[in-house]
């Protein structure tokens, strides 16, 4: 696609546009401050463009107190839009009727800057002995997507390392031994564990189009993983121009962009 074809369709799309699901604590909100590249909270609006808040602490409107309908956007990076699933994981039956019906209407409407295109499914490793909840299968066996694809993220995969020492010191080795001995079998449980929960969610009727490991996203301008993460995504957009939107929204990943362009003259 030429560039001036490219920019009609950045226009006609408007901002890439993302549902972040996953239950409290597995990550959502650090990982959307590192990829717009900030340790700001978001804006929220509504549907017409009125801003809601600004959540933050010390403000009437608390974190996670909107719907899923409600825009997050970043300051530091406003060529994105987040939609948080607000609680369906909780096992609300009105949340997730509610988020059922959004994802079905976002995911098939005609108007390209209402669609979603695409889908972020945070999975924490870090509750390992239960990766996979009833209601987030039911997401994955009645939540028909259409053509937007659903990227699950193993998040927090560096906890998996404490995971290792404790199975080590189990073993018999002692804490200095288990903390040198625990990288390659952090490695292994990682992949474990992504097999366990690829194995679970490919018998589902709706199938992830994709999965991606995440660690130490808590760390200040971690761009290997917030690159991985994008990169993944790219490659699961199925329309080239949505493809090259997403890589522009990371204006201060120079090398991203210049992979994601020598990748596509391969």
């Amino acid at each position: 696609m030429d560039s001036k074809r490219v920019r009609q369709q950045f226009k006609r799309i408007g901002r890439f546009r993302i549902l972040v699901m996953g239950r409290a604590n597995a990550g959502k909100t650090t990982i959307l401050q590192q990829v717009c590249n900030t340790t700001n909270l978001p804006e929220i609006f509504d549907g017409e463009g009125n801003k809601v808040c600004i959540v933050g602490l010390n403000n009437p409107c608390q974190r996670g107190h909107h719907n899923i309908r409600d825009e997050l956007v970043f300051q530091s990076n406003q060529d994105f839009v987040f939609h948080d699933s607000c609680g369906f994981e909780a096992g609300s039956e009105v949340e997730f009727e509610r988020m059922k019906e959004f994802v079905m209407k976002c995911a098939s409407t005609t108007k390209l800057n209402k669609r979603i295109h695409a889908i972020w499914f945070c999975i924490p490793m870090d509750m390992h002995e239960r990766l996979i909840t009833a209601v987030e299968e039911r997401f994955f066996n009645q939540c028909d997507m259409g053509s937007v694809p659903v990227v699950v993220l193993l998040t927090k995969a560096d906890t998996l390392n404490l995971l290792a020492i404790e199975k080590l010191k189990d073993k018999g080795y002692n804490m200095r031994e288990a903390k040198e001995r625990a990288g390659d079998l952090e490695k292994q449980l990682l992949i474990d564990l992504q097999e366990h929960v690829k194995d679970h969610l490919q018998q589902c009727t709706f199938k992830p189009k994709t999965y991606v490991s995440l660690e130490r996203m808590n760390e200040e301008e971690n761009h290997d993983q917030c690159k991985k993460l994008i990169m993944c995504t790219a490659d699961a957009l199925d329309d080239d121009s949505l493809q090259r939107l997403l890589i522009s929204t990371q204006k201060i990943n120079l090398t991203l962009n210049i992979t994601y362009a020598l990748e596509r003259q391969v």
